[in-house]
C-alpha cells in the first residue's frame, strides 16, 4: 500500500468512527468499513459483529455505487446481523429493515420499506406528503441478494433464499429458492437442505 493509500484508509477510518458517534449507530463488536458511509438516522440503527461493508466505487470491483447509505427516516430501525457484509448498498427504513446473520447483498442493491410518496396524485402533491404506505423488510439467514437488485417494502426473502443479480423482489421468497427477474419469480429450489446447511455453522 502506497503512503497516499495509507493516509486515506487513516483519514475513512476517522470518518467513519465520528459518522458512527454522531448518528448513534450501535455496534455489537467488530464492524469493518472500508470507504467512507453516508448515514442519517432519526430512528435506530444496530449492527452485530463482524459486519462488513464496503463504501466506494474503489472498494468493490464491480463498482455498482458511490457508496452505502444507510438512512433511517423518524422511528424507523435498521438492524443488520452478525457475519453480514454488503457492498454499496442503500437501505431506507420507514418502518423496519432487518437483516439476519450471515447475509450477503451484492453490488448497488437497495431496499426500501417504503413508497417515498402516496399513490393518490392529491395527497402527493401536498407538503409534506404524510400518505406513504410502508411494511417491515426482512431478509433472512445466509440469504445472497445478487447486484442491482431492489428490494420492496412488506418482503421477506427466505433463509438461504437467492436473488439473482438485476431483481426487483416485490412478493416474499420462501426459504431454500432461487428467484430472479422484474418482478422476480422463482426459478428453482435449492438442492442443498437446509437443515444441513444449517448444521456447517
Amino acid at each position: 500500500m502506497n503512503p497516499i493509500s495509507k493516509i486515506i484508509k487513516i483519514y475513512n477510518k476517522i470518518y467513519n468512527r465520528w459518522v458512527l458517534l454522531r448518528q448513534k449507530v450501535s455496534s455489537k463488536g467488530e464492524l469493518n468499513i472500508r470507504g467512507r458511509i453516508y448515514i442519517d438516522n432519526k430512528g435506530s440503527i444496530h449492527f452485530g459483529n463482524n459486519v462488513r461493508i464496503n463504501s466506494g466505487r474503489n472498494e468493490n470491483i464491480i463498482g455498482g455505487g458511490d457508496r452505502t447509505n444507510l438512512i433511517v427516516l423518524t422511528n424507523g430501525l435498521i438492524q443488520i446481523g452478525e457475519g453480514t457484509g454488503m457492498s454499496n448498498v442503500t437501505l431506507v427504513a420507514k418502518k423496519e429493515i432487518v437483516i439476519e446473520s450471515k447475509v450477503m447483498i451484492g453490488g448497488s442493491v437497495k431496499i426500501y420499506d417504503n413508497d417515498f410518496h402516496s399513490i393518490h396524485f392529491s395527497k402527493r402533491i401536498k407538503t409534506p406528503d404524510l400518505d406513504i404506505n410502508s411494511a417491515p423488510v426482512k431478509v433472512k439467514e445466509g440469504a445472497f441478494i445478487g447486484a442491482h437488485s431492489i428490494i420492496l417494502k412488506g418482503v421477506t426473502i427466505g433463509e438461504f433464499s437467492v436473488v439473482g443479480a438485476g431483481s426487483v423482489v416485490t412478493k416474499s421468497i420462501p426459504a431454500g429458492q432461487v428467484w430472479a427477474g422484474n418482478p422476480a419469480r422463482f426459478i428453482k429450489n435449492l438442492e442443498e437442505p437446509l437443515l444441513k446447511t444449517k448444521n456447517l455453522f
